[in-house]
């Protein structure tokens, strides 16, 4: 029998150092001088988001804690709505100082395919204080039949 290439993937599952590194949430794992805090990020991040439709509209929502209106651009390309931004770092740590480093700093890009054609004229976006970024698109109005009458 063919071995699969995912042969063995969650073998280190269960194993003492798996344990030892899957801390409860809240709680710090010391690191080892040969694992670094986190791989140094290159290149954009990207950041969540959750789209849902609303009346007549689709509602993209973004958790942006940490970065500031002047930093954010919403662009718009047919079905493509693009969120751009910079969370900036607010004090800079050594990086040997770091227990634990999993937030992301720097550039981010998130673009969606929406199902219909957006007119940038008609999107609207609100960043409330609690950091939520929420970007209304209208649905596009669906085609209305005209009846034509017989007459003189």
């Amino acid at each position: 029998m063919a071995s699969s290439p995912f042969h063995g993937i969650f073998s280190s599952f269960g194993s003492p150092e798996w344990d030892q590194r899957a801390a409860p949430t809240g709680t710090a794992v010391k690191l080892t001088a040969e694992e670094p805090a986190s791989p140094r990020p290159t290149g954009i991040g990207q950041i969540a988001v959750d789209i849902y439709e609303q009346d007549s509209y689709y509602i993209i929502r973004a958790p942006l804690a940490g970065v500031k209106l002047s930093d954010l651009d919403i662009e718009v390309d047919e079905k493509v709505l693009t969120i751009r931004g910079k969370r900036s770092v607010p004090d800079v740590i050594p990086h040997d100082q770091y227990y634990l480093q999993e937030c992301f700093w720097g550039e981010f890009s998130r673009s969606v395919t929406l199902p219909c054609t957006i007119d940038p004229k008609r999107v609207k976006a609100t960043f409330n204080r609690d950091c939520i970024l929420k970007v209304l698109v209208p649905k596009e109005e669906k085609v209305k039949v005209v009846r034509i009458s017989e007459g003189g």
